[in-house]
């Protein structure tokens, strides 16, 4: 099996297969966000393309066409991998784009303009075990070891995409600005009707009833399970073992609970508390 090589840039690592310096430096000083731009911005694991897909489904007032047809990373692509950014350049606004970057390494065209980010966290322990079984299956990463070693190496924040405190540290200096949404895949899954609801009066999208009903139902797990076009099965076998993992695992909340011993689990509790001393908000997993 080849071995895995890692891309850092200004001390984060990258997989050296989608990403490139050349690019993160475009994307960072040159990339111009236009005003009627939505950008998804989700730490890995995190309900990325749950976003994605509710994003899209509002796009098209609920009908599901779109999101039946065409593939995810073309509807809603990663600016931070050169396909993406490819693939933005040449989409006709209003763009719908998605990354995984921390804050710092954003387009800084984003400070002027009203570009709308909708920002989705969820519980880092829910993430960690996402993480630690799509790393299993992810080509393009190194393997994770045990959990218990995972777990160190999360905490520590050399994984992919860098420190998940430092990410969600840096975007939630945003949250008072009138274009940055912030919500939780917790939220999310607890009432996703009301959470539809509130994304379109963030992006000032007015769907009946009927309309959000359609979202809700096609943004559902099943049906994105179902759907080709966005539950990963297109991901090619160069990038993804799917005899060992796949994109759309359970998408539930709590199921570190299954994984985690106690001991590991308040060891967990006294590094967050650490890394999270100062932040002021409060988080459904708190």
């Amino acid at each position: 099996m080849a071995e895995v090589t890692y891309l850092t840039h200004k001390g984060i690592l990258f997989n050296a297969i989608y990403h490139s310096v050349e690019n993160f430096i475009f994307l960072e000083n040159e990339f111009q966000l236009l005003d009627d731009d939505v950008v998804s911005v989700v730490y890995p694991k995190s309900g990325t393309h749950w976003m994605a897909e509710i994003l899209s489904l509002i796009r098209h007032d609920g009908d599901p066409t779109w999101t039946n047809s065409v593939k995810l990373v073309d509807r809603v692509p990663w600016i931070e991998t050169l396909e993406g950014m490819e693939c933005a350049l040449k989409y006709p606004p209003p763009r719908l784009m998605s990354t995984h970057l921390p804050f710092q390494l954003f387009p800084k065209s984003f400070l002027h303009s009203k570009a709308k980010i909708i920002y989705t966290a969820r519980n880092p322990k829910d993430v960690l075990v996402s993480l630690y079984h799509f790393a299993k299956a992810m080509k393009g990463v190194k393997h994770p070891g045990s959990l218990e070693e995972f777990l160190e190496t999360f905490l520590n924040g050399t994984v992919i995409f860098g420190s998940w405190f430092d990410h969600m540290k840096g975007w939630l200096e945003m949250r008072n600005r009138a274009n940055f949404f912030f919500i939780t895949y917790e939220e999310l899954q607890k009432d996703l009707r009301s959470s539809v609801g509130r994304i379109c009066r963030f992006l000032g999208k007015e769907l009946n009833s009927q309309q959000i009903d359609s979202v809700v139902e096609n943004a559902s797990f099943q049906k994105m399970k179902g759907n080709k076009q966005s539950n990963g099965a297109q991901i090619p076998e160069m990038i993804m073992d799917h005899t060992k993992g796949k994109l759309m695992r359970k998408g539930i909340c709590g199921d570190w609970k299954t994984h985690l011993t106690v001991a590991k689990s308040e060891h967990f509790d006294h590094v967050y508390q650490e890394n999270m001393r100062g932040v002021k908000v409060t988080f459904p997993w708190d």
